[in-house]
């Protein structure tokens, strides 16, 4: 009999046509992929936040430092170690010691109880872990309580060998993961690292990022992706555009930003009549550089976007760390028809290296299906698997949640891959002046 996950999670909706095509040519897939994974190698974990409208399954975010590995579900674990073992292995073989970086996080017990999961996922896998933090207060090696009886020690970046590598005090470590999105920019300690592997590089933080360039490789992705699938690439792909020189607080840019939400609802409308759909184009306003969902609204027509008022300047014009927004990406909106205990739901897919290890629901009961759900009220339900594998049920009808989940890891995967294109494309030139000295110096 084979290994079948089965979903616990309560999931609703109608069949979608979409998910028999992947069931159909699911052969064709997993060659496609492993054909695109000669090419291109994934980063080292990855999250993506995806929406199933019914008429359309679509990535909406993709998280190159996720941090939510303590909502996975313990039954994931297994899966997770595999993955981080074979990751591991092609970014850094020689590795036994590795530091982990967090974010300056230390009073959100549940982002540090995701650190808490990852450095034990890293210890499964056979590394010495270290926790090495940026915050100026950790002058020495700090024990911090995050509930359930856990603790983190937090210790002191350092300099080693004559400043040439990073590490903590008495660990040299062969390999930094960084669990830290870089938003307030690159810190002094990071730079300047040439013997170390850095993982993720430092150009897929939000200091050098850009989500309109992520969903540009995306794109690129789903286009080739759909012609192999012989599908419209649109039931794949949120369209988008970006508005540069925007300035909240002070009303600049607003002509551009009403102009491009207005072209952009006019191209939704097209497509929802040729496809027969019966629902109001909406789009999602969004900071083009950030995370935790900050910098976020949802316009329905382009008058909105003029004449803001003070709370909603102030919510548009900063996210994260205090960044200011002047770039912003207009994304198609896609609903999500998707409910989990009675609030509107969208499942968030976690991977690390190629693979799909796990996931949840991220639930908000006081958000409505053509709203940002990532905000204050939100809720976590684990996908609870039977076992640990997340391989479709052809013995299944399409909605079946085994194969609706094989649905949500082929388009994850897709997101994964557009950001293996991405972070190819903004590699700084000296980067790949470095790799072709260091494989010149092996030959």
């Amino acid at each position: 009999m084979p290994m079948v996950p089965h979903l616990t999670t309560a999931l609703t909706g109608p069949i979608l046509a979409l998910e028999r095509r992947f069931l159909e040519r699911q052969t064709d897939i997993e060659q496609w992929f492993r054909s695109q994974w000669l090419e291109y190698s994934p980063p080292f974990y990855a999250s993506v936040d995806l929406r199933n409208a019914g008429f359309k399954l679509a990535p909406v975010d993709t998280n190159l430092f996720p941090g939510g590995f303590n909502n996975l579900n313990a039954e994931f674990l297994p899966l997770c170690v595999q993955a981080t073992m074979t990751a591991i292995e092609k970014l850094c073989p020689e590795a036994r010691n590795l530091l982990l970086v967090p974010e300056n996080h230390t009073r959100n017990q549940f982002y540090l109880r995701n650190v808490a999961r990852l450095a034990h996922i890293l210890k499964l896998a056979g590394l010495n872990v270290r926790i090495g933090s940026l915050l100026p207060e950790v002058t020495a090696p700090t024990t911090i309580e995050i509930g359930d009886g856990q603790s983190l020690l937090l210790e002191p970046l350092v300099r080693l060998a004559g400043g040439r590598r990073i590490g903590v005090e008495g660990f040299d470590p062969c390999a930094i993961l960084l669990n830290n999105d870089l938003s307030a920019g690159v810190p002094d300690m990071l730079k300047g690292v040439h013997e170390q592997t850095v993982i993720p590089p430092l150009h897929a933080g939000w200091t050098t990022r850009r989500k309109s360039q992520h969903f540009e490789a995306y794109s690129d992705v789903a286009r080739e992706f759909a012609a192999v699938m012989d599908i419209d690439a649109w039931l794949i792909d949120p369209m988008h555009s970006v508005c540069s020189g925007v300035n909240f607080q002070e009303r600049s840019g607003e002509e551009c930003l009403a102009e491009r939400v207005g072209a952009l609802l006019a191209r939704i409308r097209d497509k929802y009549a040729q496809h027969g759909i019966d629902h109001e184009p909406f789009v999602i306003v969004k900071a083009d550089a950030g995370t935790y969902g900050m910098g976020i609204m949802t316009v329905r027509d382009a008058s909105e976007v003029i004449g803001l008022n003070r709370k909603q300047r102030n919510k548009m014009a900063v996210v994260k760390e205090g960044l200011e927004v002047s770039s912003v990406m207009i994304q198609e909106g896609v609903p999500t028809f998707e409910t989990v205990d009675g609030g509107v739901a969208e499942p968030v897919v976690y991977m690390m290296d190629r693979y799909v290890v796990g996931g949840f629901y991220r639930v908000h009961a006081e958000r409505g299906r053509d709203e940002n759900l990532n905000a204050p009220g939100m809720h976590f339900k684990p996908l609870a698997f039977e076992s640990c594998c997340s391989m479709p049920d052809p013995d299944c009808d399409p909605d079946a949640p085994p194969n609706r989940f094989y649905a949500y890891g082929v388009v994850a995967r897709l997101a994964l891959l557009a950001a293996s294109v991405e972070l190819e494309r903004s590699r700084p030139a000296e980067e790949e002046m470095d790799e072709a000295l260091e494989t010149a110096m092996r030959g």
